[in-house]
Parts: C-alpha cells; sequence; structure tokens
C-alpha cells in the first residue's frame, strides 16, 4: 500500500485549504489574509508591552513611512507592494528571523517564495524598481529599528551592534496619528486585521487590480 502523501495544507480562518507547497492564489479569502498576519508576531512573539507585535501591524507602519517620506502620493499599486512586502509569512504562521533563514536552507526559501509569487499572482503586484526597492528597504529597517527599542526593549547601541541596523530609531510612531492610538502599543489581533484589511480593500480596488477571489469578505 502506497502511504498518502504528507499533508502540506493548513486550514486558514475561513475554513478553506492552502497548499503551502503549491499555492493557489485563489485559496483564501482577503480576511483570512489579515487574520493571519494579524496572528503572526514579529521578533520572536517577544514584547515589552503585554501583546507581541504582529506582521500586520509592521507592514501597516513600512507603509505609512513610505507616504511619509514620498514627495508625490503613492499610487495604489506602489501602496500595495508596501503593504504586503511580508505576506508569505501570515500563511507560514512566523516571521523568520534572517540568520535562521540560512540555517533552514534553500528548501524554506523556496516554499516562502512560491507563497510570494501566489500572493504577487492574485494581488497583481508590480515588480520593484531598484530606486523604489531601496526606499523600501530603508523603511523596512528604520520600523524595525524602532519596534526593537519601543515594542521589543532593545537598547539603541544593541539595535546597531548586534542587529547591524545603522538606521535612526524614529520617537514619533507614525500610526499613532493615523489610528489614534499609543504609540508603539502592539495591537491586538482583532485590531491589527481589521486596520490591515481596511487597507488592503481600499488600495485592492483603487488599483482596479486582480479578479475577484472566491467570495465576499469575511468579517475577521
Amino acid at each position: 500500500m502506497t502511504p498518502a502523501a504528507p499533508r502540506a495544507w493548513v486550514r486558514l480562518p475561513s475554513g478553506r485549504r492552502l497548499d503551502l507547497i503549491n499555492p493557489d492564489p485563489g485559496a483564501w479569502l482577503d480576511s483570512d489574509l489579515a487574520l493571519r498576519l494579524a496572528r503572526t508576531y514579529r521578533w520572536g512573539g517577544e514584547s515589552s508591552w503585554p501583546l507581541p507585535l504582529s506582521v500586520a501591524q509592521h507592514s501597516l507602519l513600512v507603509l505609512a513611512l513610505r507616504r511619509q517620506w514620498s514627495d508625490t502620493p503613492l499610487t495604489p499599486s506602489e501602496a500595495l507592494l508596501e503593504l504586503l512586502h511580508d505576506a508569505e509569512e501570515g500563511f507560514l504562521g512566523f516571521d523568520c528571523i534572517s540568520p535562521l533563514k540560512d540555517v533552514l536552507g534553500l528548501s524554506f526559501r523556496a516554499v516562502s517564495s512560491r507563497l510570494m509569487a501566489a500572493v504577487s499572482q492574485r494581488y497583481e503586484l508590480r515588480t520593484w524598481t531598484p530606486a523604489a526597492h531601496a526606499v523600501h528597504k530603508r523603511a523596512d529597517s528604520v520600523a524595525a529599528a524602532s519596534e526593537a527599542v519601543h515594542c521589543i526593549g532593545w537598547p539603541a547601541h544593541e539595535v546597531r551592534d548586534v542587529l547591524g541596523i545603522v538606521h535612526p530609531v524614529l520617537d514619533v510612531d507614525p500610526l499613532a496619528d493615523i489610528y489614534d492610538c499609543r504609540p508603539w502599543e502592539p495591537w491586538a489581533a482583532d485590531v491589527a486585521a481589521e486596520r490591515f484589511l481596511a487597507e488592503l480593500n481600499a488600495l485592492h480596488g483603487a488599483a482596479g487590480a486582480c479578479p475577484h477571489f472566491g467570495p465576499a469578505l469575511a468579517s475577521v
């Protein structure tokens, strides 16, 4: 008797299934992605606050920085690239720190790349221009440095000396004014999901991007 193939799919909040090895861009609802990212934590789940920081909140922070730094408004397509830059982590279920990625090797990178390719196809993400990608990487690093100090409790000098992030740590949380929230405090998962989903809906609709996948969005 031939043994059954090992299960490689995860059950999503909507009840749908996503094959992690051969992901179908139509397999999930937008609300699945939002809630998965809101339940996926950065910094290994460590936090100096009562709650850990989610990838959903981090993604909104990076988007806010890019908007803040841009001389002209980002197009919906440009903003989607920022919002969804870590989208595959929501399906993997964790934010893998860079040193561990090297240990996990090419197989892990291949799974991550396939998931991100499915996200790119679904939302018709454009390829980064070199200039836009450079600014994105700076925003991502500034967000990481600021999170490390304000959300996790790293000393600023260790952010530079241990993490190797040379960009400055922000004093002001860009999300505080946008959402009228306490600066640098990680949000509850339902709050992070709701805010991420609202941004995704607005950008996706404005971009006129992908065809509709599946039924109307489930509530989060």
